[in-house]
C-alpha cells in the first residue's frame, strides 16, 4: 500500500481521459488524444479485449481504435452499444457493436448504419455545418464508419452542441440517465442540458451553477438529479427546478464557508438493500495552502438529503471518483496519481497506491462482478481500471479478506459466554 507503481494493464500512443466498461458486450472502451495542436497525437477511442490471467491478475488486447480526427475525447458515457462522447464543445454519439468478417460481408447499409434521428437532429452536410437549432447533427453516411478491425464496427451518427461558453467552449461531463432514455451533459458555460434518447430532443436546457460544471448524477427512475458546479454548490434538481443544494460543513462546523468546493458526485445502490440508495460527494480545497488541507468523502441520505458521514480521504487533491456496481466501493484517483478504494459503509480505506501514476489521474472504472456471463474478478473482492495523462491504463485488485465461516464464529462466541459464566461463578459464588 506505499509509494508502488501498479504493472501497466496497457499503454495508449496518447494522453487517456477517460475509461468505461460495457457491461453487455464486456468491451472497455478508453479515449483521449493530443487535440487540434499539430503535435502528431493522434485522438481516438480504443477498445480493448479484458481477460482475467490467473486469479489476482489481468491481461487486455487491443481489438479496435477509432481515429476521431482532430478532437480528444475528454468525458464519455456507454450505454445500449452508444458511446457519448465530449468533445470540445459538442456530444458525439458513436454506436459500436462486434462485427465478424463473416457479418460483415452479409450486412446492407441498412444494417450497419442508423437510420436519421428524429426531433432536432438532421443530417450532416458537412464539416462546416453546425446543425438545427440545438446544435443536432446526424449522418447515415457509410463513409463515417470506421472499420479498422474483423471485430468492431464504429459508426459516429450524430452529435449535439453541448457548452456555448463563448470562449473555449467545453464539455466537461455526460452521462446516460440509468434507464438509457436521457442524455445530460454540462460543460464550462454552467448550463445543464437534458436530452432524450434516442431522438436527441432537447428537453431541458437550464443554469445551473455560476462556474463551470464539474460533475453531476442521475439517480434510479430519474427522480433526481445532482450537479456540482465550481461555485461551490452541491445541488438536487427535480426535472429543470431547484429542489435543495447540499450542506456538507454541517457536519463539519470548524470548517469555514469557501474553504472547500464539492468536486464530483455519485450515486450508489446499497448492498442487501434493493430500495435504498446513497449520494457520495467529494469535498477538495478551494486554494492551495502552504500546508495542504485534507479532501473530504461524504454520505448522504438519497430521500432527505442529509449527511450521514464525512471522512477525511487524505491531504492529495482528488480528481476523479468512481462507486461499483454493487455500491460497496468508492474509487478516488489524485492529481498526483494516487489511487485508493474506500469501503462505501464506513468511508474506510480499503487499498492505497500513492502515485501509481505519477500524474494527474483522469478517470476510474470498476468492473462488474460479471462480463459476458462469465466471472471477471477471479479471487478478487474487487477490481477498479484507473487512466491518467501519462498514457497508462491500470488495474487496481483488492484479493478478497480472509473470513471466517459463520458456524466457527458462533461457536467461538458461544465458548467466550461459557467462559465470562464460569468466571463470574468463580469470582461470586452462587452467582447462577
Amino acid at each position: 500500500m506505499g509509494k508502488s507503481r501498479v504493472p501497466d494493464l496497457y499503454r495508449a500512443p496518447f494522453p487517456l481521459y477517460s475509461i468505461k466498461v460495457d457491461s453487455k458486450s464486456g468491451l472497455v472502451m478508453t479515449a483521449g488524444g493530443g487535440g487540434a495542436s499539430k503535435t502528431g497525437i493522434k485522438n481516438a477511442v480504443h477498445f480493448l479485449d479484458l481477460q482475467l490471467a490467473g486469479e489476482h491478475h489481468y491481461s487486455v488486447s487491443l481489438l479496435h481504435s477509432h481515429d476521431t480526427d482532430t478532437r480528444a475525447t475528454m468525458n464519455m458515457a456507454v450505454g445500449n452499444g452508444v458511446i457519448a462522447a465530449g468533445q470540445d464543445g459538442t456530444c458525439c454519439l458513436m454506436r459500436f457493436r462486434y462485427c465478424t468478417q463473416r457479418e460483415r460481408g452479409k450486412a446492407d447499409a441498412k444494417d450497419v448504419g442508423i437510420s436519421v434521428l428524429q426531433g432536432n437532429a438532421r443530417r450532416r452536410a458537412g464539416k462546416g455545418d453546425k446543425g438545427g437549432p440545438d446544435g443536432a447533427a446526424a449522418s447515415g453516411d457509410m463513409s463515417d464508419m470506421k472499420d479498422e478491425t474483423d471485430h468492431i464496427t464504429v459508426t459516429d451518427f450524430a452529435e449535439v452542441q453541448s457548452d456555448l461558453s463563448p470562449q473555449d467552449p467545453l464539455q466537461k461531463v455526460v452521462r446516460f440517465s440509468p434507464d438509457l432514455s436521457l442524455l445530460l451533459t454540462g460543460g464550462t458555460d454552467g448550463h445543464i442540458r437534458v436530452w432524450e434518447f434516442p431522438s436527441l430532443r432537447k428537453k431541458f436546457d437550464f443554469k445551473a451553477h455560476q462556474g463551470e460544471i464539474e460533475d453531476l448524477d442521475m439517480s434510479p427512475g430519474n427522480k433526481h438529479l445532482v450537479t456540482v458546479g465550481r461555485d461551490f454548490a452541491c445541488s438536487v434538481w427535480s426535472g429543470n427546478q431547484l429542489a435543495t443544494g447540499l450542506k456538507w460543513l454541517e457536519t463539519m462546523p470548524k470548517i469555514a464557508e469557501k474553504t472547500y468546493r464539492y468536486m464530483a458526485c455519485r450515486f450508489g445502490m446499497v448492498e442487501d438493500q434493493k430500495s435504498a440508495l446513497r449520494l457520495y460527494t467529494v469535498q477538495i480545497p478551494h486554494k492551495r495552502e502552504r500546508k495542504p488541507l485534507p479532501c473530504y468523502l461524504t454520505k448522504w441520505d438519497s430521500k432527505g438529503f442529509l449527511p450521514m458521514l464525512t471522512a477525511p480521504c487524505g491531504t492529495e487533491v482528488i480528481s476523479s471518483m468512481a462507486v461499483s456496481n454493487s455500491g460497496t466501493f468508492l474509487g478516488l484517483g489524485t492529481v498526483t496519481g494516487s489511487v485508493a478504494i474506500y469501503i462505501t459503509f464506513s468511508l474506510q480505506k480499503l487499498y492505497y497506491v500513492q502515485e501509481s501514476h505519477g500524474i494527474v489521474v483522469t478517470d476510474l472504472a470498476f468492473l462488474p462482478d460479471t462480463l459476458k456471463g462469465k466471472n471477471i474478478k477471479g479471487k478478487n473482492e474487487t477490481a477498479m481500471l484507473s487512466v491518467a495523462v501519462d498514457s497508462r491504463c491500470q488495474v487496481h485488485a483488492v484479493p478478497n479478506r480472509r473470513s471466517f465461516p459463520t458456524w466457527l464464529v458462533l461457536f467461538f462466541c458461544g465458548l467466550m459466554l461459557v467462559g465470562v459464566v464460569l468466571l463470574l461463578q468463580y469470582l461470586f459464588p452462587g452467582f447462577i
